[in-house]
């Protein structure tokens, strides 16, 4: 996958020559971070292997730019991956490591899921990462062959005898022959030339009795439009286009399938040390017409910097995407999966440039904000990360690619822990967190994002039949990223944490087959339970199951009802759904800031002037504000009511009535939710007009 002009030449290269054997215990292709784990594990386990990375560079986006360690639940994380992280701890217990900030100026922000009394550490920085597995791998270089700059050939790549892989053959020629292989890479190449079953794109709902996956129109409240955007070439008139990356209102209905994936793009390292910042450059493939929709939505006044910078060590930032028009190239991905090389390295190079183009628009088009150019020319690509490279991330985020279909497809139930597997090899505690995967326009003719789903779980064990192939496709053959599970459940497993687990457990397997003489399918789980546990492996602790959300539907409210999702925001981006009560899929709040800058306005379609009843739903809680105040605009003027949402509204324990106005028929009447005034968490669920 030689898909960059510039790629990291890890010192490990120079120390470890490319040996002259091909034959390995076990064959290990992708240095991702799973790929890392396994060859690791295999030496631990007295066995050979070789790690085979197609281009310059070990680590995946561990290294790659994203030190903003995704996990959800710390504890649900132990054996390599755990102890990878401790040795980010000791890295950054060395004063030296600290340049541009003191340890105790880092820690002093709580950043992202450290505490300063534990001994693992979940933020770090791309070179950091790169020198924490290159001391890894040194202590196994007698037993593990690091090979840089070979990639399967595609066409015939994979020599199998049966259901055994026999050897792979690189486009170079070379052969690597094994006992066991594993499938480490991002985009599942080496399982899917193996003949394996699997799957891109999003299931229907109906295919794994799952509620969230599939289309998501309804649903994609995270990472939205909060003012309507006219995405038209012409304002107004559809027979003049669409703006670039705009797309027709889809077909189908909500929990449909598709062959959509999450969009993808990369992880940033930026800073706003002007010692250590290179100021953000017009790329030379520069396409203003992809910034079309960017602009409009800062001219229809969204004042939000759509990006999110996670603070790392140093001054330094894991910047990912944000709000509506980010850092997510959305739907330019679709061929990505399948594509050849030389495909896959152009689909890259446009979202590299998209990206690039992406920030000197943010900093320099005179159509931004005045206050938000200012802003982004503050910040700029770190200066001593990805030195060799331009200083950009050398990894792109391949959110989904392929995911096999084995032995078991892990599904959003095993996520929300309805249906709990006893062969866990390792488990996942992050959110089902699906990206983005179209933007398109309404039938109202507004731009809206889709896809995009943000839904909890409960720390959860992964099956080790979701990382092997059923046995009639391969025997021989394990796959700790494009494992086995459906697209919701994949966005909680997807984590580098994750993979680095699997990866363990799949080596361990691996060995234990081969100290058996059985196929994969077929080892004693008892024993692979008992190395994995012995090695630190953490496979299940005691988690209630994900309860149910208890919603109250429009209809059965009655009367005219505008939702949270269909009300005109500025501000109110953070959303929930842990307190029952809500009406549809759940509810947002001010988070408790921005005082004076968020609010939110609800405009029923009345089918008859007349008078109306007009009421507010909300759950009440201690930490809730007790002095919202809401605009009722009618007929006959405008009326303030201060509404507590501390105490419980009076019907159905949601339902606040707020008085009775008269109304005339269609849009001309509206009830607004304003956080000005308030201490505590303002909520915004749904507006209600009754009939009198």
């Amino acid at each position: 996958m030689k898909l960059l002009p510039a790629l990291l030449l890890s010192t490990l290269a120079a120390a470890t020559p490319l040996a002259a054997a091909d034959s390995y215990d076990i064959v290990v292709y992708g240095g991702s971070s799973a790929g890392i784990t396994a060859a690791i594990q295999t030496s631990r386990m007295g066995k050979t292997a070789v790690l085979i990375e197609p281009t310059k560079f070990l680590g995946g986006l561990t290294t790659g730019g994203l030190g903003a360690t995704d996990i959800g639940n710390k504890k649900a994380i132990g054996g390599i991956s755990r102890e990878f992280y401790s040795n980010v701890f000791t890295y950054y217990a060395d004063p030296a490591k600290w340049k541009q900030q003191t340890r105790e100026q880092y820690y002093a922000k709580r950043p992202h899921g450290n505490s300063s009394t534990e001994t693992t550490m979940w933020t770090f920085e791309p070179h950091a990462a790169t020198e924490i597995y290159d001391a890894m791998l040194a202590k196994v270089k007698d037993k593990v062959t690091v090979v840089f700059g070979e990639r399967l050939d595609l066409k015939k790549g994979v020599v199998k005898n049966g259901s055994r892989i026999v050897k792979i053959v690189m486009e170079s020629g070379r052969e690597f022959e094994g006992a066991m292989f594993i499938d480490a890479t991002y985009e599942g190449d080496l399982m899917a030339k193996a003949g394996v079953s699997y799957h891109v794109g999003r299931e229907a709902n109906s295919l794994y009795g799952e509620t969230i996956n599939g289309v998501q129109m309804a649903g994609a409240k995270h990472h939205q439009f909060i003012k309507n955007v006219d995405p038209y070439v012409k304002p107004g008139d559809p027979s003049s286009g669409l703006v670039w990356g705009v797309t027709p209102m889809p077909e189908g209905k909500d929990g449909d399938g598709d062959h959509r994936i999450q969009a993808y793009n990369f992880r940033m390292c930026n800073t706003d040390d002007d010692s250590n910042r290179v100021p953000f450059a017009k790329p030379e493939n520069y396409d203003e017409r992809q910034f079309e929709l960017l602009l409009l939505n800062c001219e229809a006044g969204d004042p939000r910097h759509p990006w999110a910078p996670t603070p790392m060590p140093n001054r330094k930032t894991d910047t990912n995407n944000n709000f509506a028009f980010s850092t997510d190239m959305i739907g330019m991905n679709y061929d990505y999966p399948d594509a050849d090389y030389a495909t896959r390295a152009k689909i890259w190079k446009a979202h590299e440039d998209y990206q690039k183009g992406l920030l000197w628009t943010l900093a320099n088009h005179p159509r931004v904000p005045e206050k938000i150019r200012a802003y982004y020319s503050q910040w700029g690509l770190a200066k001593d990360e990805f030195t060799d490279n331009g200083h950009w991330p050398r990894q792109m985020y391949v959110r989904e690619a392929r995911r096999m279909i084995g032995g078991y497809v892990m599904s959003e139930k095993n996520c929300k822990r309805h249906v709990i597997v006893e062969d866990s090899v390792g488990m996942g505690a992050y959110n089902m967190d699906s990206h983005h995967t179209q933007r398109y326009v309404t039938k109202e003719g507004f731009a809206r994002n889709e896809g995009d789903i943000q839904i909890g779980v409960r720390p959860y064990p992964i099956s080790y039949r979701s990382i092997t192939p059923k046995a009639a496709e391969c025997t021989n053959l394990l796959v700790p990223v494009c494992l086995s599970a459906s697209h919701i459940s994949y966005g909680s497993i997807r984590m580098e944490p994750v993979f680095m687990v699997m990866g363990q457990s799949a080596a361990t397997a691996a060995v234990i087959a081969i100290d058996s003489k059985k196929d994969l399918q077929q080892i004693d789980y008892t024993k692979l339970k008992e190395r994995l546990l012995a090695d630190g492996q953490m496979l299940d602790f005691e988690s209630p199951p994900m309860p149910e959300h208890v919603s109250i539907s429009k209809e059965k409210l009655g009367g005219i009802v505008v939702d949270d999702s269909e009300a005109e925001l500025t501000g109110f981006t953070s959303e929930g759904h842990t307190t029952p009560g809500f009406v549809g899929e759940g509810y947002r709040h001010d988070s408790d800031s921005l005082k004076g800058e968020q609010k939110a306005r609800f405009t029923p379609n009345l089918p008859a002037a007349g008078q109306y009843r007009v009421a507010i739903t909300y759950t009440a809680l201690a930490n809730r504000a007790e002095a919202v105040p809401v605009i009722i605009h009618h007929a006959d003027g405008e009326e303030k009511v201060i509404v507590n949402q501390k105490k419980k509204a009076p019907e159905k324990d949601v339902l606040l009535p707020l008085g009775t106005f008269r109304f005339e028929k269609g849009k001309t009447g509206w009830l607004e939710i304003r956080n000005e005034g308030t201490t505590g968490h303002v909520l915004i669920d749904a507006a209600q007009w009754l009939a009198k």
